[in-house]
């Protein structure tokens, strides 16, 4: 079973969120086992930081829904079926945090909650592209 894992600076605050997060969490129970992991500052995150990563940046790669499909599923056999995404504090991600390939949602500014959102959203769609289905048109 795959298993990825997102790690971020803060926490969900706002129920709708959480909900929605759930949602996706849920549908892919098929295909990956999502772990949330909310740590306190930027510190921390490095110390979490373990493994194959891959870091949310808005400097870093900006990919097609089926070029992130592509990127995910090699990254997931890079990484022995083990995957950690990384959401940095307010401030950016720290050179260390900037050693792992990095991949941006948006050219815009996401909170870290909408960011969370998007980003479990691309990987059900990633899967959902992988495997042909008619989710992604």
């Amino acid at each position: 079973m795959i298993k990825i894992r997102i790690l971020s600076v803060g926490k969900n605050k706002e129920s709708w969120l959480e909900e929605a997060l759930q949602e996706y969490s849920t549908r892919l129970e098929r295909t990956a086992k999502i772990e949330w992991q909310f740590v306190e500052n930027d510190q921390a995150l490095e110390k979490e930081a373990k493994g194959a990563c891959i870091a949310l940046d808005p400097n870093g790669s900006l990919l097609t829904s089926e070029q992130f499909s592509s990127f995910l599923v090699k990254e997931i056999e890079k990484g022995g079926s083990r995957l950690t995404f990384l959401i940095g504090g307010p401030d950016g991600l720290t050179p260390k945090l900037k050693s792992f390939p990095l991949v941006s949602l948006s050219k815009m500014t996401l909170t870290h909650q909408i960011a969370r959102l998007v980003l479990i959203e691309q990987i059900y769609r990633a899967f959902e592209i992988d495997r042909g289905s008619p989710y992604h048109r």
